[in-house]
């Protein structure tokens, strides 16, 4: 038997380091929001951090509602052998 491969990702502090790296560029671009000015349509959409916290949202909405989805279009796990 040959060794098991282990990948990037196997090791915790890689996951750790990448973890990071997301979250520092998440406040680089949340900081960014104080220096572009936007020429929205509605007041709302200038508060600071709002395209962040909108997509977050929207985001969740979007997972919940295909765990919803699923309990609707479940088929048994024989369905194609029927």
């Amino acid at each position: 038997m040959s060794p098991e491969r282990r990948y990037w990702l196997d090791s915790s502090e890689n996951v750790t380091l990448l973890y990071r790296i997301v979250w520092g560029i998440g406040i680089l671009l949340l900081l960014a929001d104080f220096w572009v000015h936007r020429h929205e349509q509605f007041g709302f959409a200038e508060f600071f951090g709002f395209h962040g916290f909108y997509g977050f949202v929207a985001c969740v909405a979007l997972v919940l509602t295909a765990k919803g989805l699923r309990r609707v279009i479940r088929r048994p796990e024989d369905y194609y052998e029927r």
